[in-house]
């Protein structure tokens, strides 16, 4: 698992709060009803991100991360990817997600991503949409630079580049249809993920001449983007301000 159940974001550089939002359900293309959460920027920048949880699906650590990036101007909207198997929209406890990860497959995620970006574009202010994954979420982000639907950029943090799903292939095998900008974070200490094959999707993506930025994190673990991690606090600040920065470099006037 990605974070704990009580786990929240680390706070924004800036010292903002959290502006809160509310649940909501969206449909998707094949008609599936699922949960969402979507917060609302106050003073809006014409940016907005589709919040791809952990495995886990939607919890409270990502409903307080989309208040989080309301409050650096950017709207947000987070979702779940378990609405066809699960019995319910409770992902907190002693939720098993990986009975449900199993059956996930990348055309339906993707139609619950389209749902929610097609949904957060609807406001007036937003020209700009970025996927911003975590984990399993991050796998699927990096991947949807290649998917054709229109994204300003992606962001991924400590997701896998290389088999992130047996239904489609993965980012570093698609390189070379990437249409947007790619951002990923690493913990150089992540046994999943080992930084030999981060280096070669940094080669990769600069053969295929994707505009990037790779950045890892020596002796950071997966999942070190949590307020909890006092140790990682200067390299979660600095995720933040190069994760914001991306963000607004990338948006449309």
């Amino acid at each position: 698992m990605c974070f704990a159940p009580d786990a929240t974001p680390p706070p924004l550089p800036s010292g903002a709060q959290p502006i809160p939002g509310e649940d909501l359900r969206l449909t998707s293309t094949d008609g599936t009803s699922y949960l969402a959460y979507q917060a609302k920027a106050a003073s809006p920048t014409g940016s907005a991100v589709v919040i791809l949880p952990d495995v886990r699906g939607l919890f409270g650590f990502y409903k307080n991360l989309a208040s989080y990036f309301a409050a650096a101007g950017i709207d947000a909207i987070a979702i779940d990817y378990f609405a066809r198997t699960a019995p319910d929209d409770n992902r907190a406890g002693e939720f098993d997600p990986w009975p449900h990860v199993r059956q996930t497959t990348t055309p339906t995620v993707r139609a619950d991503i389209a749902a929610a970006k097609a949904h957060i574009s609807e406001l007036p202010h937003v020209t700009s949409v970025f996927p911003v994954g975590f984990c399993f979420g991050g796998g699927h982000a990096f991947a949807l630079a290649a998917a054709g639907m229109g994204f300003a950029g992606v962001v991924g943090l400590y997701g896998r580049p290389y088999a992130n799903s047996q239904d489609s292939p993965s980012a570093i095998e698609v390189t070379d249809q990437m249409d947007c900008p790619l951002q990923g974070f690493f913990g150089g200490a992540d046994a999943g993920i080992p930084v030999d094959l981060v280096g070669e999707f940094d080669d990769v993506l600069t053969d295929s001449k994707v505009p990037h930025e790779i950045k890892i994190y020596d002796g950071a673990p997966h999942s070190y983007f949590d307020r909890s991690s006092a140790e990682w606090d200067d390299i979660c600040q600095d995720t933040w301000t190069r994760m914001l920065n991306f963000i607004s470099t990338n948006t449309a006037a």
